[in-house]
């Protein structure tokens, strides 16, 4: 009898790897989660699951740990990792979203090496890599830059995560805090509106985008005050998005709220029990 109590107490795949993801999110917690035994090889194993979301929450998980520079070349040599990211991108079955998330995550570890170069090479690099790795499905894709009102603390960019999450059709995110700014990655059939509606609902902001002149110069478009109708994202989990952004480095400077390096700890040796142990089926 206390078998089974035990048994169905046992957490699913799906929520082992959002736990892996949402401790991912937290920057003080990446170089621990990649030097764990069990935490890297469970990742890679998710990244054959069957289930499309358990596939989209690991390569999360693994964007946020690519974030920290250190793990590049661990995370790289690691077995199975960069064939597993190439079989997400190449089955057919892979929704957009998580291809092309899935090409982020292998352009920047294939690129790892290549730290002595400076950040506008490497993006270069990447874009060449991407377009390369991906063909068709590289076009799917958009970049839209928001100048957002109101963005000036964490909550409010709580908020615009939030509002952010719930579209269908957007792959990432980048705050630039210092300059109220968004960049924001999302399917070309998204309306760059539907993001202006949804940061619009916060009550406390507003989104212009901002677009450059043929001059060069930088210009701030207000959007249209029609409501778009959004889509919800019903089916995949969550996006957090990156904090470390390519181009600007002024937000590193504002400090993460609510970090706990202890709990993530001991969090961390269930979830890798459970990953040892789910895996042997």
């Amino acid at each position: 009898e206390k078998m089974n109590s035990t048994m169905s107490e046992e957490p699913d795949a799906l929520s082992v790897v959002n736990q892996l993801r949402d401790l991912a999110a937290d920057p003080l917690n990446r170089r621990a989660i990649v030097q764990d035994q069990g935490c890297l090889p469970g990742l890679i194993l998710f990244l054959d699951h069957p289930s499309p979301p358990v596939v989209h929450s690991a390569l999360l998980a693994l964007r946020y740990l690519a974030e920290c520079r250190a793990n590049r070349e661990k995370m790289k040599s690691e077995l199975g990792m960069m064939l597993s990211l190439q079989n997400v991108i190449q089955k057919t079955t892979t929704p957009g979203e998580t291809k092309l998330l899935a090409s982020e995550v292998y352009d920047i570890l294939q690129s790892s090496n290549m730290s002595d170069m400076d950040n506008v090479n490497e993006m270069n690099y990447r874009r060449r890599k991407a377009q390369f790795f991906l063909g068709s499905t590289n076009k799917r894709a958009k970049t839209v830059v928001l100048h957002i009102d109101g963005l000036d603390d964490s909550s409010r960019r709580n908020l615009c995560e939030e509002a952010l999450l719930k579209i269908k059709g957007v792959i990432s995110f980048t705050f630039q805090m210092a300059v109220q700014r968004c960049v924001v990655r999302i399917r070309s059939d998204l309306k760059a509106e539907a993001l202006a509606t949804a940061i619009a609902s916060t009550k406390v902001m507003k989104a212009q985008q901002v677009v450059k002149s043929e001059s060069g110069e930088e210009m701030l478009v207000p959007f249209q005050d029609t409501p778009v109708e959004v889509e919800q994202n019903t089916d995949l989990p969550e996006y957090l998005p990156e904090d470390e952004s390519p181009t600007k480095e002024q937000d590193k400077a504002v400090s993460r709220v609510g970090s706990h390096p202890e709990g993530a700890a001991s969090w961390l040796s269930t979830a890798a029990n459970f990953l040892s142990r789910s895996f042997y089926w």
